[in-house]
């Protein structure tokens, strides 16, 4: 052991102390003497005083000094947070004092691990003087083998300058030389691509003065709580590093020569470093294509993963393939069927749903795919797939799935989806009639607040359950959404999606019946009114009326009469409007029904406060605040009072009319409802003008205007907008 110290040879040393422990061990059943263990500690310290006729730092150069890394990437951009962190763990003046320093790098497949974790080290080069290990632990690889850690551990002893036939026989005691040659160095060791945490273990150094980086596509859970690791989870570029990745490429001038390109370009690679280095590949081997061809190839989702096809072994493609392989049976199922679901992301419930499993089995494999990053949980409970992660699991499900399975799992979805909004609509609307569903939901809303919650987080869901029903011929379904989405998109002033969602149950209504039939036409009627499409709306609504008047149901009779009326305002005819309103206030009264009666008094006086009619206007506008009150109508009772706030203006009062106006907004405002928010907020600004309060005013048409652009309202927001600059001193 000596002699091979004094010669350079440290490692051999090192490994011949190995082979004797073991051979003492296995032949006499004893430990190695006190001495022989004093002497392997010194060498293992580099001791100077072993041999005082050679220099300290003649034995430093004879100890090889590994540089193992691959080149750093060519073309970098953005992960500002993510590099300062990486050196925030590492240099930090406590990092490392008493353990060594692990960063987990995880993320998706082309999500940009190896480049991030290169170009750190790279920068960083000079703080690891001892060398730097690196190893592909191909945890995810076309090959479909994992390096094993005794292979690895091999490779790094060899590059410590471990000579072959030194090695020990056993991983146990070949990672204990390698923790031992590297104790005491200043060195970093990149694992990269690593299967799991059980594949890491074995590689970590015991020393506090070494540094390692890990990426994996697995979130390597227990090597944080078992070795204090620091996770480092890489999302999507954003769209301002996405773009600068590409400039790097194609250049700044390119790029602002073909903006419109360039955009849908960005939309098109989502973020995924490896599409956009895909992209800008393709771009520079062919510099005389203008970049809407390959643009083109992107927008449409049918071609776009072709598109990203460079190198069969590096196309997005095959980046997931290599995750997609290594599931399970269940879990790749699953992994496909959420690729077939409609909308953005999927909350816990809904993804039961689509599997069929109870909900702790579900979270259970939801979190699998996510710990494989091929899913992502950006909120508690609610999971989303990258877009070109969705299309790839899309793909598979067509080929790996039979047609019965993927139907019978949307069907499952869309029938959550739909019981669990019907549930919250009956909260949002308790006297609004009733539909029929088999089914109870396993999870429901249970108050009003958790139903706004609930839509908030679903709602783009359901406009694209529906267009699935729809493209499935799912007529029941497709009507039944409508319904259920109406209240919500009504409410948060949505009124081009009012307009999409009945006109899509039209075409297959009069197969349900003409009830069904009836319901969607007075619905498609009153949402066309919203926006301005009047003699469409009376086409739908008259049909409505004569179905309904034929069957003699008085109560669909008079809510048609109803949403009449409102046509008629629109079209400036407040006298018909009124006519409509009294007819659907006759028959409420027939049906004894004094919730909606109520709101049939407030429509009828707020017409007749039109007309100018302020006796008659008065006496409905009072009736309809005592019936709401008796019945607790919120609603009812928010209406009307806003209604008393017009009459009062009309009639010169402009304090009352301030002060109503100020409680039917406050009414409104719990309520959540912002379409009509915006017309009480335009009210009570007129009010506040007559009064002289003309900063009060700003400040209520400024939050109208809000309102109106955002429901795109253009001709109320225009209107609101002049009436700012004519109040301008």
């Amino acid at each position: 052991m000596l002699a091979l110290y004094r010669g350079g040879r440290q490692a051999e040393a090192l490994a011949h102390y190995e082979r004797t422990r073991q051979l003492l061990v296995e032949e006499l059943g004893i430990d190695p003497s006190a001495d022989l263990r004093e002497l392997h500690q010194r060498i293992l310290t580099a001791d100077p005083l072993l041999d005082s006729s050679t220099s300290s730092s003649e034995r430093t150069d004879s100890v090889p000094v590994p540089r193992q890394l691959p080149a750093a990437p060519g073309y970098f951009a953005g992960r500002s947070a993510e590099l300062a962190q990486l050196s925030a763990m590492a240099f930090a003046p406590d990092a490392g004092s008493n353990t060594v320093v692990v960063s987990a790098v995880g993320g998706a497949g082309g999500i940009g691990k190896t480049w991030l974790a290169l170009h750190w080290a790279h920068r960083n080069l000079e703080k690891f003087p001892d060398g730097q290990l690196f190893v592909n632990l191909r945890g995810f690889d076309p090959t479909g083998r994992p390096t094993p850690p005794g292979e690895a551990v091999r490779t790094f002893l060899d590059a410590l300058g471990v000579a072959p036939d030194a090695l020990p026989a056993d991983l146990d005691a070949q990672t204990a030389l390698y923790r031992s040659l590297v104790a005491g160095r200043r060195m970093l060791i990149v694992l990269d691509n690593a299967t799991d945490a059980a594949q890491v273990t074995p590689l970590l150094p015991g020393s506090p003065t070494c540094t390692v980086l890990v990426t994996s596509r697995d979130r390597l859970t227990s090597l944080v709580t078992a070795y204090g690791a620091r996770p480092v989870r890489l999302d999507v570029l954003g769209d301002l590093d996405a773009r600068a990745l590409l400039a790097a490429r194609l250049g700044t001038e390119n790029l602002a020569r073909q903006a419109v390109a360039v955009r849908e370009l960005l939309a098109g690679c989502a973020g995924l470093p490896l599409a956009l280095s895909i992209v800008a590949g393709r771009a520079q081997a062919y510099p005389e294509f203008p970049l809407a061809v390959l643009a083109a190839e992107l927008r449409d989702a049918t071609t776009r993963l072709g598109a990203l096809e460079d190198d069969p072994q590096t196309s997005v493609r095959a980046i997931l393939s290599w995750s997609y392989r290594a599931l399970p049976s269940g879990a790749a199922t699953a992994f496909c069927l959420l690729g077939t679901a409609p909308g953005g992301d999927l909350g816990l419930a809904a993804a039961g749903d689509l599997l069929g499993w109870p909900a702790q089995a579900t979270r259970s494999l939801l979190r699998g795919l996510e710990r494989v990053s091929l899913l992502s949980q950006p909120q508690p409970d609610r999971f989303r797939l990258h877009d070109l992660v969705r299309l790839y699991a899309a793909e598979q499900a067509e080929t790996d799935l039979a047609p019965a399975e993927r139907t019978a799992a949307l069907r499952r979805l869309i029938g959550g989806y739909l019981r669990t909004g019907y549930a919250a609509d009956r909260l949002l609307y308790p006297d609004r009639p009733p539909i029929e569903l088999p089914i109870e939901p396993a999870t429901a809303p249970s108050t009003s607040t958790e139903a706004w919650a609930s839509f908030e987080a679903e709602y783009a869901n359901l406009l694209a359950a529906q267009e699935q029903a729809a493209e499935q011929g799912w007529a029941e379904l497709v009507w039944q959404l409508a319904w259920v989405l109406n209240t919500f998109a009504y409410r948060r002033g949505l009124q081009a999606d009012t307009v999409r969602i009945w006109s899509a149950a039209l075409p297959s209504a009069p197969a349900l019946g003409e009830p069904a039939l009836a319901v969607v036409l007075r619905h498609l009627g009153d949402a066309l009114t919203r926006v301005g499409q009047v003699d469409e709306a009376m086409t739908h609504l008259e049909a409505a009326l004569g179905i309904v008047s034929a069957a003699g149901e008085k109560d669909a009779q008079a809510r048609t009469w109803w949403a009449i009326g409102r046509v008629w305002e629109r079209r400036g005819d407040d006298r018909q409007a009124l006519s409509a309103a009294s007819a659907a206030l006759r028959l409420f009264r027939e049906l004894d029904d004094p919730v909606w009666a109520g709101r049939a008094h407030s429509v009828v006086g707020w017409y007749a406060a039109r007309l100018g009619e302020h006796a008659t206007a008065r006496e409905h506008l009072d009736v309809a605040l005592d019936m709401h009150r008796a019945q607790f109508d919120r609603e009812g009772e928010a209406a009307t009072v806003d209604s008393l706030g017009f009459l009062a203006q009309q009639r010169g009062e402009q304090d009352k009319a301030r002060d109503y106006l100020e409680q039917a907004l406050a009414l409104r405002r719990e309520l959540g409802n912002p379409y009509f928010e915006a017309d009480t907020l335009d009210r009570l600004a007129q009010a506040q003008i007559a009064l002289g309060e003309a900063a009060r005013a700003e400040s209520a048409w400024r939050e109208a205007l809000r309102l109106y652009r955002a429901q795109h309202r253009i001709s109320d927001a225009d209107r609101i907008r002049r009436q700012l600059e004519d109040a301008k001193p």
